[in-house]
């Protein structure tokens, strides 16, 4: 099951009233290369037929069939990557904690949840 901490949701809530995008979901997305890693994206977008959506931590969640099993056992989380810079990061929903090689949104636009 996807996970949010409540840092993340709150911060999520937040960019949502700054970028007018209250009316949308989150769009978590995730794809696998060949070398193994894993790529995270998310951006606020309007549910699609093939997307299941959830709400977690009071934020609605969408999430597309190929992405599925890939967020399946993750956590989304916003913390203090460097002294005085947050920023998303996706880490298995297992830890206790995020693993410190964790690799943040990448989608480009994490500080307002859009791409």
């Amino acid at each position: 099951m996807f996970e949010l901490t409540p840092a993340a949701a709150q911060e999520i809530l937040a960019a949502a009233r700054r970028s007018d995008a209250a009316e949308l979901a989150l769009r978590i997305a995730a794809r696998r290369h060949d070398d193994g890693s894993i790529e995270y994206g998310m951006g606020f977008d309007e549910f699609r037929a093939e997307d299941e959506a959830t709400e977690v931590a009071g934020v609605r969640v969408l999430v597309g069939a190929p992405s599925r099993a890939l967020l399946a056992q993750t956590r989304l989380d916003y913390v203090e990557v460097e002294p005085g810079r947050f920023d998303f990061i996706f880490a298995p929903a297992t830890a206790a904690e995020p693993e410190p090689k964790a690799k943040a949104c990448g989608s480009g636009g994490c500080q307002s949840c859009s791409s």
